[in-house]
């Protein structure tokens, strides 16, 4: 046995132990069971809590339910849980999201989207809403690279025009800053190469309000990913999971959305902090 293990390169105690314990109890030897299910006696309480927060928002996985698990308990003064345990009770009862498996990137992008303060960068995007009438809701929105909150949106059942973006770069800035005319520093304005951002009096607007207007490379998406992704999250944990008979329905729906999203949507980038969270806690 040790010139296997060796040539192996394993441990020859583990070997060893392996054989001698093969999962039963003989007559003579002092061989062990193999350890089931790992359970606690306190979580009957937690199983209930954690199956709500999954039947309200199905498309969370267990870090995100783990944040506003603790996030009611912190209110209530009970003490907070660790998140490998809801990992557990939830593969125990079969709650956890299919594991993703996307194609590998063809393209290597080593430069950062993300700031390290926030009004630093803000990027901006359109997205599509289908309906099952056949309408189509677009809408394109502005949101901060760094607390990753929603700045501004606005929605169409028609086009997307630079008219739009005008008005929603004006928006921004006076959500972020007041009734100013001007920004106080230059801020990045960060998005892709649609007419509607590129626009030459798109362009001048952005500078004569201190934006620097940045686009992304041709066919390349994630050089904004932050606005890709927050794209990806916003049709899975809300558009995809309400009605959406036209666009009438949807476009009424859509500000409690976006509340929703800026006030308890917890991101892993954020320390599992909604965007409004981390700005009030690091503000300072």
């Amino acid at each position: 046995m040790k010139r296997v293990c060796e040539t192996l390169g394993v441990a020859r105690s583990n070997i060893a132990e392996r054989c001698r314990n093969k999962g039963y109890l003989q007559v003579g030897e002092a061989g062990r069971r193999k350890r089931g299910p790992y359970q606690k006696a306190d979580d009957k309480w937690l199983l209930p809590m954690i199956m709500e927060l999954v039947k309200e928002r199905p498309t969370y996985g267990y870090r995100r339910i783990h944040a506003l698990l603790n996030r009611a308990l912190r209110s209530s003064g009970r003490p907070l849980v660790n998140h490998k345990r809801i990992y557990r009770i939830m593969k125990q009862n079969g709650l956890l999201l299919t594991r993703y498996t996307g194609r590998p990137l063809t393209r290597a992008h080593d430069g950062k989207v993300i700031t390290l303060k926030s009004n630093m960068r803000w990027c901006s995007d359109v997205f599509e809403i289908p309906c099952w009438n056949g309408d189509r809701v677009r809408v394109v929105f502005s949101l901060d690279c760094c607390d990753r909150e929603v700045l501004s949106y606005i929605a169409t059942s028609g086009w997307v025009n630079a008219q739009m973006v005008r008005d929603l770069m004006t928006q921004s800035m006076e959500y972020r800053f007041g009734a100013v005319e001007k920004l106080p520093h230059k801020i990045e304005w960060l998005s892709d190469n649609a007419k509607c951002y590129v626009a030459r009096d798109t362009i001048e607007f952005a500078k004569q309000i201190g934006l620097i207007p940045c686009t992304t490379a041709f066919y390349s998406p994630e050089s904004n990913g932050v606005a890709e992704a927050f794209v990806k999250t916003f049709k899975r944990d809300y558009v995809y999971v309400h009605d959406r008979p036209d666009a009438m329905t949807v476009m009424a729906q859509l500000p409690k959305w976006f509340e929703d999203y800026n006030e308890n949507h917890p991101h892993k980038g954020l320390k599992m902090c909604s965007p409004r969270e981390f700005i009030r806690r690091y503000s300072t």
